[in-house]
């Protein structure tokens, strides 16, 4: 490909980056100043320590969320790469000047809605960012690092145990009922960074055991219009017996809505073929159907 090409790409995903960034940054204010500084709920991870302390001891909610994130920002520096830290740095900075320069209607006094929407927009948000290729928060950089340094741990185990210290320290400064509005706050924000960052559509790998593997490999790539990878396997033992020889072994992804498509297909082919599904995060390359927002 000419050089003037590949600059030509880079240029306009960075572009589509910024803007993500941007559209994450106003929701993000939104449902911060929009439902949840009025109300005093607040959300999980750095942002809802910066929240916790704004409430307790009266600091500026922008300050906090650009000191205390700056510590994730060195560290994703030094761990990600540069790139993501400028991006992640910029964000955080934009994020605090929004809620200092832009102004934010009162959405509702109503709790439950507050806890809601205001973490459906803070999770938008913070998905958005995380599609420009940055963050608004910096727990997700630390989770990481942490599961790292110890196996045992996983990402989720870690931003979970951060949430309940911070949620259990609102219980005792803010009340029971505002911390348990804050925790809807932060499942209704985590569902929403979860569809934003995967979606209906989420990527599928399966894998397809079957006598039949090249009419199943047929139907795959002609009627579905899916690339499949071949493995060569071995047979062992199973419930109608041992049988030995070697089997072609079908690897496919496709998006949670297509699963029913291929089940069928398969299993018009050879009713008793053996298939086995697992999540996947994402792809790139291949003969898979792309997802909105890639």
């Amino acid at each position: 490909m000419h050089p003037a090409n590949d600059n030509a790409i880079v240029l306009k995903s960075e572009i589509r980056n910024i803007i993500y960034i941007l559209l994450g940054i106003l929701s993000a204010g939104f449902g911060l100043k929009g439902f949840l500084l009025t109300n005093h709920f607040i959300d999980g991870g750095v942002t809802g320590i910066s929240m916790l302390l704004t409430h307790i001891f009266g600091i500026p909610l922008s300050l906090l969320i650009v000191l205390i994130n700056l510590p994730f920002v060195v560290l994703g520096y030094r761990y990600v790469g540069h790139l993501f830290a400028i991006k992640s740095a910029l964000a955080i900075v934009g994020l605090s000047l929004c809620l200092v320069f832009v102004t934010y209607p009162d959405v509702t006094t109503d709790k439950m809605l507050t806890a809601i929407f205001g973490g459906v927009f803070i999770g938008l948000g913070i998905g958005l960012a995380m599609r420009g290729g940055s963050v608004l928060d910096g727990t997700e950089v630390a989770a990481v690092l942490v599961s790292k340094n110890y196996p045992l741990l996983k990402v989720s185990d870690v931003i979970l145990l951060l949430n309940i210290i911070i949620f259990c320290t609102a219980a005792l400064f803010l009340g029971v009922d505002v911390a348990l509005y804050s925790i809807l706050t932060y499942f209704s924000a985590s569902k929403m960074i979860d569809f934003l960052l995967h979606g209906i559509e989420q990527y599928t790998g399966v894998t397809v055991v079957s006598t039949h593997s090249e009419e199943i490999r047929l139907a795959i790539t002609e009627k579905l219009g899916r690339g499949v990878t071949i493995y060569q396997g071995k047979r062992g033992f199973g419930k109608r017996g041992e049988k030995t020889g070697e089997i072609d072994i079908i690897f496919t992804v496709v998006t949670r809505l297509e699963i029913p498509a291929l089940r069928r297909e398969v299993k018009l082919i050879d009713p008793h073929a053996f298939l086995i599904q697992q999540s996947i995060d994402d792809t790139d390359g291949g003969m898979v159907k792309r997802r909105s927002l890639h």
